[in-house]
């Protein structure tokens, strides 16, 4: 761990991936929360993969942001063991006991992250070097396992684990805190259950998308994940035996932080309700929507008589999840209804660079030239009043701040069937479907079909300005930031006592 500051603070935040090393999504909602409520003293720690795949601060950070440090899981921490400790014979079985019963969501099991931090069979020496582990390992894998070998076993359970430890250790250099707040399970979500347990502090978990999904999504998709099946055996209907446990890993890392977490917050009801079939407690969850300075982005729109300009626009990061291929292929159908529309995606390129490549080799492939255009991270203020209609094509979404802000600044979107996409184009109860729609909802993976409904707002005038006037005022009456964080203020308040908040 890597500490730029520590001191005692009101609120620690624990983000995996995030802020402040990475521009936008959630990264934006943290600095907007940090410098909205600076009557708060917030502490910080960065989750990351390696040191390499960051590009060191991505803000400006705010005063009240009095403690930074930074956890990098697959780096060079490791520490070599110092001495296997003595294990009881009955330690398999104590192995064995344990992770079932964290398989099954059981919520009488031992405390994990309690076995993490004392001493006993569930230290890192002991796990990763005994005898006792290697024979439950070896046998899980003769009962459990079907394709894979050995070695790909072996390593699997060791990489599963081996961040564990870097967490447990992590927690105890943690600031002290008031509070504990997550805005993910995962990685960050069992720091901040390790944190809250050995400071005896609430923690509040913030889930702008539901991770466990997320990372199912990526999981599915990982080309890391060595396949050994024969093509006898090869059943695509199947998931193979080493990607389950990867997945099942995160389930049961979901589970824990849903058992500490109160309350557990989600930004759209769809979210609530799979949170709720995924182990949460129903009587802890609630909705708190995201929201967007619309005072500021109401100065981006333009005259209701001004035509759109014929420009389609993806705000985000190129990554797998965004589907960012299937904007491009739109881009070359939307080419042919109109041959004069341009597509830019907007969005840092670095995180995934082999998909950023094939993204461009696509582009090229097409034919798109200087029709499509890879414009990196730019502010919104440039690219905004630019933009005819704001996309959407990600096959994984929370409630995306990049169609409120285009909302707020008067643009509808085109958007896929995701998180709370589908109620923002069309509203989520009575009074807010009154408002109007605002833009179009399309399936995944339809570059035609968003294509089509991208050139029918940009060829229907009074389409257009149906669909922009419903987007403005939704953003006005349900996505206005001031909403968003005063309600966080007094959940603040609420769960550290009123006498914190200054």
């Amino acid at each position: 761990m890597r500490e730029t500051q520590a001191s005692d603070c009101d609120i620690a935040l624990v983000l995996e991936g995030t802020y402040p090393y990475v521009k936008g999504g959630v990264s934006s909602w943290v600095h907007q929360l940090i410098t909205q409520l600076p009557h708060w003293r917030f502490g910080a720690v960065f989750l990351g993969s390696q040191a390499k795949d960051y590009r060191g601060l991505q803000y400006r950070l705010p005063e009240n942001l009095i403690a930074l440090q930074t956890l990098y899981l697959f780096g060079d921490n490791e520490r070599p063991p110092v001495k296997v400790p003595r294990l009881a014979a009955d330690t398999p079985e104590r192995y064995a006991c344990l992770h079932a019963a964290l398989r099954a969501g059981d919520a009488e099991a031992p405390d994990f992250s309690v076995q993490l931090q004392a001493d006993g069979p569930f230290t890192e020496a002991a796990f990763l070097y005994s005898e006792p582990a290697w024979q439950y390992i070896t046998a899980a894998y003769e009962a459990q396992a079907t394709e894979p070998s050995f070695v790909d076993y072996f390593w699997t359970v060791r990489n599963l684990h081996r961040p564990l430890w870097a967490l447990a250790r992590a927690a105890r250099a943690l600031p002290r805190a008031r509070l504990f707040l997550s805005p993910s399970t995962g990685y960050a979500g069992l720091l901040g259950v390790l944190g809250a347990q050995a400071q005896h502090r609430p923690l509040v978990l913030m889930e702008h998308g539901i991770y466990t999904k997320e990372r199912r999504v990526d999981l599915m998709n990982a080309d890391w994940i060595n396949d050994a099946r024969s093509p006898l055996q090869y059943d695509p209907t199947e998931v193979s035996h080493l990607r389950e446990m990867w997945i099942r890993f995160f389930e049961v890392l979901g589970a824990l932080a849903y058992r500490q977490a109160d309350p557990i917050i989600s930004l759209f009801e769809t979210a609530r309700q799979q949170q709720i079939r995924d182990g949460a407690d129903a009587a802890r969850t609630r909705i708190i929507p995201n929201g967007v300075d619309v005072e500021r982005l109401r100065g981006l729109r333009r005259a209701p008589s001004a035509a759109p300009p014929p420009v389609i626009c993806l705000l985000g990061r190129v990554v797998r999840i965004k589907d960012i291929k299937t904007f491009i292929r739109a881009a070359h159908a939307l080419r042919q209804r109109l041959p004069g529309a341009e597509a830019w995606i907007v969005g840092p390129e670095d995180e995934d660079p082999q998909y950023s490549r094939e993204c461009h080799e696509l582009a090229q492939a097409l034919g798109l030239g200087a029709s499509l255009r890879f414009l990196g991270f730019r502010r919104i203020e440039e690219i905004l009043p630019e933009v005819g209609v704001l996309v959407l094509s990600s096959i994984s979404e929370g409630l995306p701040l990049s169609i409120l802000e285009g909302f707020a600044a008067g643009l509808p979107c085109v958007t896929t069937e995701v998180g709370a996409c589908p109620e923002l184009v069309h509203g989520r109860g009575e009074a807010d479907r009154a408002l109007g729609v605002a833009g179009a909802v399309i399936g995944l993976a339809d570059h035609e079909a968003l294509a089509q409904a991208c050139a029918g707002l940009l060829q229907d005038r009074s389409a257009y300005a149906r669909a922009a006037e419903a987007a403005m005022r939704r953003a006005e009456t349900y996505y206005d930031q001031r909403q968003m964080i005063d309600t966080f203020d007094r959940l603040f308040a609420e769960r550290i006592g009123h006498g914190a908040s200054r």
